[in-house]
């Protein structure tokens, strides 16, 4: 059975330059470097200056992923960008980055499912493609979180860092098997009523401010660890593999804990887990393209891979794709 599948053919990423370690943010609040070590596994962080807005950032990270895919701005017909922190209220970030690029064509737009906008945006990408909507879709994940920060609030301004991620996907002919590269499924899920664990108490639409994160750590730790994991068994299910076939599971990077706890209740070898909390933190939507791209980079994830995503955010929103690199 022919059937089309959503290759990765190119990712890219992009880092503000100034690095922030946690010794440098103990000279600001109440805490120190082995307090977050020891609760989240984050050891620096990236901050945007003034001029590195979220689109600044998702157009670098964009056209990495271009060069890595040997492609160019007339190439691509669809821009999604996952963001909890556009540019501006309106026009999308994602048509600021698409201005940026040089594309002319196609449709381009905002995704907003908080640490889970990438994942839920490579879902939504996979659905243009395969229909026949779209050629080649551009998918980033973009954040300038330390916008949104309290930071006399040490229980959350220390985990949080700025960046931008992309991957360029193709609509390709396949065999129609588990064995296709490209996006073999995706599993989405929401419930709203855990709006108060994490959440920015603030919106144009409320109280016409920006607002500041908020978050119940122990909650969401809790979440995190005990309930999202059905998305990763309904991935598994659909395409007829398991955690032992898995050669990579590339997860929201927010806490180490959580990471290796989730991994250890899936039977995923603590070896196949791409970790880089340590060195971005917590990056929002942007954590797994940026994760995606040190392992590529870094020689783990190879052609034909079999690679799961995952994520949790805000909402709360959690989903999870399973990916023949």
């Amino acid at each position: 059975m022919v059937a089309l599948r959503s290759v990765v053919v190119g990712c890219g990423s992009s880092l503000p330059a100034r690095v922030v370690t946690n010794d440098d943010l103990a000279r600001r609040v109440e805490t120190s470097d082995a307090w977050i070590v020891q609760r989240t596994g984050i050891r620096q962080r990236h901050l945007a200056d003034e001029t590195e807005t979220t689109s600044v950032l998702g157009i670098r990270a964009c056209r990495a992923a271009l060069e890595d895919a040997r492609l160019g701005p007339e190439d691509i017909d669809l821009v999604i960008c996952a963001t909890s922190t556009p540019d501006h209220t309106f026009p999308s970030t994602a048509t600021q980055i698409q201005a940026g690029l040089g594309i002319h064509q196609g449709a381009a737009f905002d995704l907003q499912a908080v640490c889970a906008g990438f994942v839920y945006g490579v879902a939504t990408a996979d659905k243009f493609l395969t229909t026949g909507s779209a050629r080649r879709a551009l998918v980033v994940g973009a954040e300038t979180f330390s916008r949104i920060l309290d930071w006399e609030d040490r229980t959350t301004c220390v985990l949080f860092g700025d960046g931008a991620g992309a991957i360029v996907l193709e609509a390709r002919e396949s065999a129609g098997t588990r064995d296709d590269r490209g996006v073999l499924n995706a599993s989405l899920r929401s419930d709203g009523r855990h709006r108060d664990k994490l959440y920015v108490d603030g919106g144009p639409g409320s109280t016409g401010t920006t607002g500041h994160l908020r978050m119940t750590g122990k909650e969401v730790f809790r979440f995190a660890v005990g309930s999202v994991t059905d998305v990763i068994a309904d991935a598994f299910r659909l395409s007829g593999t398991s955690a032992e076939e898995l050669d990579w599971f590339v997860p929201h990077q927010a806490n180490r804990r959580i990471i290796e706890a989730s991994a250890d209740k899936l039977g995923i070898a603590r070896e196949k887990v791409v970790l880089t909390v340590d060195r971005h933190g917590n990056t929002s939507a942007a954590s797994i393209p940026l994760a995606l791209d040190v392992a590529r980079k870094d020689g783990r994830i190879r052609d034909g891979d079999l690679v799961m995503i995952e994520a949790i955010g805000g909402g709360f929103t959690w989903g999870a794709a399973l990916i023949r690199w």
